[in-house]
Formats: C-alpha cells, sequence, structure tokens
C-alpha cells in the first residue's frame, strides 16, 4: 500500500481541532494499515517527525430513516503526534 492509500482523509471535529493545538492530528486510515505504516506515511507525505500513533476502531452504529433500518460503516482512525515544533497545515488557504 502506499502513503496515499493509506491516509484516507483528515478528520474535522471539534475534538479534533483542539487535539491540533497540542500537536495531535486525527486521520481517516485504511482498515488494513498499521501504526508503523500510518507513520510512514504522514511523515512522507506531511515532511514531519512522528512521535507515536493511536489507532482507533470506529465500530458500526445502528441508523434508522423511517421504517427501513441500518448500520453505518466501520472504519478506523489514526491520531497521530508529532515531535515538539512541527505541526500540519491542513488548510493553509482557510
Amino acid at each position: 500500500m502506499n502513503a496515499r492509500e493509506i491516509l484516507r482523509r483528515p478528520v474535522i471535529t471539534e475534538k479534533s481541532t483542539m487535539l491540533g493545538e497540542g500537536g495531535q492530528y486525527v486521520f481517516e486510515v485504511a482498515r488494513a494499515s498499521n501504526k508503523i505504516e500510518v507513520k510512514r506515511a504522514v511523515e512522507e507525505i506531511f515532511k514531519v517527525n512522528v512521535r507515536a500513533v493511536n489507532i482507533v476502531h470506529v465500530h458500526p452504529k445502528m441508523r434508522r430513516m423511517g421504517k427501513s433500518r441500518g448500520m453505518t460503516t466501520a472504519w478506523k482512525k489514526a491520531i497521530v503526534s508529532l515531535k515538539e515544533g512541527q505541526r500540519i497545515e491542513l488548510f493553509q488557504g482557510v
């Protein structure tokens, strides 16, 4: 898997924005990836030094729309901690 396939998209929520101020960034990653692959992908794409990677499996939830029921998809997210003084500019133009 190459780096672009491992990192799917950044997760932009209120909590992830607060983590970003402390040098931690949240990404949706491929379900088959591991911590080492995520670390290499972030270092390759953003040219930063990664201190730690934490992986979280997000389980599917039951959702209803009218009478029909279904499940959301399961996905995997990675919380990436960078070394002191380094940043990832996700939204440079905003």
